[in-house]
């Protein structure tokens, strides 16, 4: 670790102009500085978990790196673990590269850094555990929040559970969200100078700060180390082959997902039209059947109508019998007219 603070700022610092060739946001010049510099730790620590400098005793970076030295793995860890006050564990994580499965990645690291016991010991004697992820991402779109602290909390009541296990997330991309909280203890400031990307902007946000302005002239000082340089590049390279390679699968996954959608529209489509096609069948059917039933009732009013003409046939017959009946009547009648006419000319002529 080094001094608590640098007893002189590199000259070349305040001349500076120009972009800053690896801010904080780098992974490795993030754990390079604050490793390094034990005074711009504090500083850091005592914002982001509201503290007086009184109240941080002591700090140790328990995973510290040789400054400089190759990394081997490309994917190596480079968050800082650091042992406060000696009671409380801090993991502290710059992360640049949307994370899908962060917060479970971040209560793993949690987890680990809690469980701190050795065997035998009482758990009363369980170190407090923070983890602060530093995003440049919003993890959550819709609720984003500038600086969030999570606890172990009673869902009913709100009722504190524990204190030692919080999980803090800065998000660098909504410093525009940050609370008078957050203002108070310059938590928005620290997030403008881990984006600064000119030495004049640097300039500007860490002026006013002591622990910030030891900062940026750390950050100068380790960008003018080229081994730092390079192992810094390494890291970008590797997270913009990390993008590239995550853009690809996410690019595969909405193609995939988009190719999905369209099958599952044109399986509903089909189905869809199989309804049509079976209701079309259905409403032939019908149609069929209507045609069908006028037909037979065709047949039957046809029926009802030869029916109808017969009887009107033999209702005419019938007429036509009455009428020679009557007929025959009326001659019967005329016939014994005649008969009684005769007999009574007889009668007379007696």
């Amino acid at each position: 670790m080094g001094m608590l603070k640098s007893n002189s700022v590199h000259p070349s610092y305040q001349t500076a102009s120009g972009l800053i060739p690896y801010n904080l946001t780098n992974d490795y010049m993030f754990h390079v500085v604050l490793q390094g510099n034990e005074f711009v730790l504090r500083g850091l620590i005592g914002s982001l978990l509201h503290l007086e400098q009184r109240e941080i005793k002591s700090v140790k970076v328990t995973n510290p790196i040789s400054l400089g030295d190759e990394i081997d793995s490309k994917a190596f860890v480079l968050d800082i673990h650091v042992l406060m006050n000696d009671d409380t564990v801090l993991n502290l994580e710059m992360q640049v590269v949307r994370e899908e499965y962060w917060p479970e990645r971040s209560l793993s690291y949690l987890c680990r850094s809690y469980d701190s016991l050795y065997r035998g010991e009482e758990y009363g004697k369980a170190k407090r555990a923070i983890h602060i992820g530093i995003l440049d991402f919003t993890l959550f779109k819709e609720n984003p929040e500038f600086y969030a602290s999570h606890k172990l909390l009673n869902v009913k009541n709100h009722h504190l559970f524990s204190d030692k296990f919080i999980l803090n997330v800065l998000d660098l991309t909504q410093i525009e969200l940050a609370t008078d909280e957050d203002r108070l203890c310059e938590i928005d400031h620290w997030a403008r100078l881990f984006k600064a990307k000119t030495w004049e902007d640097l300039r500007m946000i860490a002026e006013k700060n002591q622990y910030m302005n030891e900062a940026a002239a750390e950050i100068y000082m380790r960008n003018s180390d080229e081994n730092i340089r390079e192992q810094c590049l390494a890291r970008e390279e590797y997270w913009k082959h990390e993008r590239w390679v995550r853009n690809q699968i996410e690019e595969k996954d909405r193609t995939i997902a988009d190719q999905e959608q369209t099958i599952t529209n044109q399986k509903q489509t089909i189905t869809n039209q199989k309804q049509t096609i079976t209701d079309q069948k259905q409403t032939i059917t019908d149609q069929k059947q209507t045609i069908t039933d006028q037909k037979q009732t065709i047949t039957d009013q046809t029926q009802t109508i030869t029916d109808q003409k017969q009887t009107i046939i033999d209702q005419e017959q019938t007429i036509t019998n009455r009428e020679q009946i009557i007929a025959d009547q009326k001659q019967m009648i005329e016939d014994q007219n005649r008969m009684i006419e005769e007999l009574q000319k007889k009668l007379n002529n007696q």
